[in-house]
């Protein structure tokens, strides 16, 4: 059923006033580095964050919570700027257990970060890490993060497997042809 001209109307101005909210974030050039390293298969750091931070600002605005904080945390939540699939010098733990700290004192050097923000970033993990959050929105992004995730993974999966299919589909066409000569 199409969407009715109100309600793309509301769409487009909850995605212009969303964009407003993280401008300053998005063309900041530390955080466009974020889309020089891939977070979930085929999704770059800086696509995940994004979906991430639309899914809380949409959830927030609707229950009359912080969306601008949550936004703006939810942006820079895995401000990290290193392939976590490898081991690298100076780090100590597990990127799942490390990385928040990381992406806080990288977004604390880069932006002015109030206390929801703070706690946003840092507790996005739980309850992987023992951080409790302290606010609806940290919460909130703990499930969203999930959820994006999840679905990030199963759209690289899903055209994975369509490649494969592709591929079969080409090997069999290429093999009649090559034995109908």
């Amino acid at each position: 059923m199409p969407k009715t001209k109100e309600l793309i109307t509301k769409d487009i101005s909850n995605l212009r006033e969303f964009e407003s909210i993280i401008y300053d974030i998005t063309t900041n050039e530390t955080v466009q580095k974020m889309k020089e390293f891939k977070q979930h298969y085929d999704t770059s750091c800086f696509e995940h964050c994004k979906n991430v931070a639309y899914y809380c600002y949409i959830i927030c605005k609707k229950y009359n919570l912080d969306y601008v904080s949550v936004s703006r945390a939810a942006m820079l939540h895995d401000l990290f700027l290193y392939d976590w699939r490898t081991r690298i010098n100076g780090r100590k733990g597990f990127h799942a257990f490390t990385h928040p700290k990381t992406a806080l004192k990288n977004a604390s050097e880069l932006f002015n970060l109030n206390e929801k923000e703070r706690d946003i970033i840092l507790k996005h993990m739980w309850p992987v890490t023992f951080w409790l959050p302290k606010y609806k929105e940290s919460f909130i992004i703990t499930f969203v993060d999930k959820y994006c995730a999840i679905q990030e993974s199963i759209k690289a999966y899903k055209s994975k497997r369509k490649l494969q299919i592709a591929y079969r589909y080409a090997y069999v066409f290429l093999s009649m042809f090559v034995l109908l000569r």
